[in-house]
């Protein structure tokens, strides 16, 4: 007799920076996914790719989840597979519902999405164009520019013009006449702040560059501000709806990748210490962002806010937001209202709409 229940397909790992995120991520929404509350409604199959890009089944999948890491070489048991995607593993004929749980490329940029799409089959989170739109910082900043939506000031840099001393040094000028300092330089397309670096001179601005052209070719520079740092979750698909804000407080420079995974490093307020019509224009202002980019399903968008001079940027977006236990996505939610298994579970049914 067929089973009541949803097969969902969860995808993690990744052969991206973000590949020890997304496995901690997935911890998460695989316990929400088999909890007693969803227990009826779902089953899941666990799906690994590991760092080199390979598909693996569910035993090695499991496993990786349990011991909480990537997997060790003795796990792989075919170590002279081909590199990359060859087929999905034995058990995705049962899926009916994929989801990634994957940070940055190759599996939040429209390439993962891409698959499910020629699968037809339907998937957690937004479509191929809304998940590239949103990966790559410099084609959403284009996005929301041509919106008319507020943003720091920014320039583009590609790593290409870095190769050579005298076109560095043009390169450095060309920014010096656009942006002040300290600015951030940021690889176009990762995310968790991996390769992203304060430049307060120009050497920094140098070192910061060459560091976000070892992991992209594209790179954008962006002004810096003092202001505080803002989040605001989207959930849904024909109808978006948005969390209340939350503000990220931390005791670093900056909110790098360490403070970002760290214990006790940053902390949250949730709901955000704001003046109402602050809120409001948050959550307009996320909802308009998405709908510029075509992103759905989920997303976390982020914000500066600038309390004296009452002045709000966006800053990014992010489509597949992180699940860790440290993650403002799920929290935001848990603050609105929607505990973390009602999320998953709605997450999925709308994969279906």
């Amino acid at each position: 007799m067929p089973s009541s229940r949803t097969c969902v397909g969860v995808v993690f790992g990744g052969a991206s920076e973000e590949h020890a995120v997304s496995i901690r991520s997935a911890i998460t929404v695989v316990g929400a996914l088999r909890s007693e509350v969803n227990n009826n409604r779902f089953e899941v199959i666990a799906i690994y790719i590991d760092q080199r890009g390979r598909w693996w089944p569910a035993g090695v999948a499991e496993a990786v989840l349990k011991q909480g890491h990537p997997a060790k070489p003795e796990q792989l048991s075919t170590p002279l597979a081909p590199q990359g995607f060859t087929k999905l593993p034995e058990g995705s004929e049962r899926v009916q519902v994929w989801y990634p749980v994957l940070h940055g490329p190759n599996g939040e940029d429209g390439t993962v999405q891409g698959l499910f799409t020629l699968m037809g089959q339907p998937f957690v989170g937004s479509g191929v164009l809304g998940s590239a739109l949103s990966m790559d910082k410099l084609a959403m900043k284009a996005a929301f520019a041509a919106a008319g939506l507020p943003q720091v000031p920014y320039a583009a840099v590609d790593a290409a013009d870095l190769l050579e001393t005298e076109s560095r040094q043009g390169v450095a000028k060309h920014l010096e006449a656009k942006l002040k300092y300290p600015c951030f330089v940021k690889p176009a397309n990762l995310g968790s702040s991996v390769g992203i670096s304060k430049a307060q001179n120009r050497n920094e601005l140098l070192i910061g560059l060459d560091k976000a052209a070892s992991l992209d070719r594209r790179i954008v520079v962006e002004q810096g501000v003092s202001a505080r740092e803002l989040e605001c979750a989207v959930l849904g698909k024909r109808e978006l709806q948005t969390s209340v804000v939350g503000e990220i407080c931390f005791d670093a420079d900056w909110y790098d990748y360490d403070t970002k995974y760290s214990e006790n490093c940053s902390h949250t307020l949730i709901p955000a210490p704001l003046p109402e019509g602050v809120e409001a224009q948050i959550r307009t202002l996320a909802l308009q962002a998405c709908r510029c980019v075509a992103a759905h399903g989920m997303a976390r968008v982020d914000f500066f806010y600038n309390a004296a001079r009452n002045e709000i940027w966006l800053n990014e977006i992010n489509t597949l937001p992180g699940f860790t236990s440290q993650s403002m996505y799920p929290m935001l939610w848990e603050a609105s209202g929607v505990t973390l298994e009602e999320l998953v579970s709605q997450l999925v049914i709308t994969a279906r709409e």
